[in-house]
């Protein structure tokens, strides 16, 4: 393994990517550092394989001068005849694809990562840089959980259509580009707001409550489509519909803005949220209680809901609501959403 990455000390493989191959080493000058390896495929012959690693090369001049505390450093790029290494700052806390995995991620801590993430992405943007590729996996935390873009600029737009599809992040690719535009600010902006809707849901929510997303953005109309969690206020939905709007001028026009947006965003209920197929069970603790709503989804069209709460000490158990019975869809979105907005 030395011999891919020499002189560095390679500790072990990280995980794959789209482009290839990330490992963890330390170096000298500063210590640990992932790695990134991109290799020459094998359906890549000799004058593809030049084209794609000057296109990177290129690239890589501009990753260099992105120095921001939220974008992940790249400390030195080397060329070799059949790869490419980036040796780049290494972020303990992982990427937010295993969190998004798990399920829903609390109100105030999705706010504190997009907060991060704006402040780097606008940097970027201000160098005249786009990251075509925002979605949970590229967003790492260090080691003190400052959220930080990586692997920006390695997505272009002749790549970017065939890279969603192989990355599996088709419905990350604004209405725009399916129209036959090029990415822009603005693409970015969109690839974000799914961001956050998917950080919000969680992975198991996302997968089964929403139908073919990608489907969607291509023909339109994403934004009025999607299924929400019903305690997710109304102002965090306003903010990511903009964001998702299928005519560019609709959406905010900067990270700035969206910036402004998120600001007065509500994060004081942060539930903390369980998804399964068949239930969702909320848990909130407040000083002297303990706070739960479960949703028993029984069918698409078969519901039942009840909300209660317990002493953290001596006292007694006190119902909140609950269903009138097996209700529908609708009935139990209006009926949730009520419950969670007092």
């Amino acid at each position: 393994m030395s011999s891919v990455v020499p002189e560095l000390e390679i500790i072990r493989k990280l995980g794959n990517g789209h482009f290839g191959e990330v490992f963890l080493g330390k170096c000298g000058v500063h210590g640990d550092v992932a790695v990134k390896v991109l290799a020459r495929k094998p359906e890549h012959d000799d004058a593809a394989w030049l084209t794609t690693k000057q296109g990177f090369l290129a690239e890589a001049k501009h990753l260099s001068t992105a120095s921001h505390r939220n974008v992940v450093q790249v400390y030195g790029i080397e060329e070799f005849d059949n790869s490419i290494r980036f040796t780049m700052a290494y972020c303990p806390g992982g990427s937010l694809q295993a969190l998004y995995e798990q399920g829903p991620m609390p109100l105030a801590r999705v706010h504190k990562v997009v907060t991060d993430v704006l402040i780097g992405l606008g940097a970027l943007h201000g160098k005249g840089m786009l990251h075509r590729d925002i979605k949970p996996g590229n967003i790492l935390l260090d080691q003190a959980g400052l959220a930080k873009l990586g692997d920006f600029g390695l997505v272009t737009d002749d790549l970017l259509l065939g890279y969603g599809s192989a990355a599996g992040y088709l419905d990350h690719i604004a209405y725009e580009v399916w129209q036959g535009a090029g990415t822009s600010v603005k693409t970015d902006i969109w690839a974000l707001g799914m961001t956050i809707f998917r950080l919000l849901h969680g992975e198991t929510w996302y997968v089964l409550q929403n139908e073919a997303p990608a489907d969607i953005v291509r023909n339109g109309g994403l934004a009025d489509r999607l299924r929400w969690l019903p305690h997710i206020p109304k102002p965090w939905r306003r903010v990511i519909r903009k964001m998702l709007a299928d005519d560019s001028a609709a959406r905010y026009a900067t990270t700035g803005e969206v910036l402004n947006a998120i600001s007065g965003l509500p994060i004081d209920q942060s539930w903390e949220t369980n998804v399964t197929p068949e239930l969702v069970r909320w848990e909130l603790q407040s000083p002297k209680r303990l706070n739960f709503v479960e949703w028993n989804l029984h069918s698409e069209r078969r519901h039942e809901w009840k909300a209660w709460s317990e002493p953290v000490g001596a006292g007694r158990k006190m119902t909140l609501g609950q269903s009138q019975g097996v209700i529908g869809r609708k009935q139990v979105d209006r009926e949730l959403e009520s419950h969670f907005s007092r």
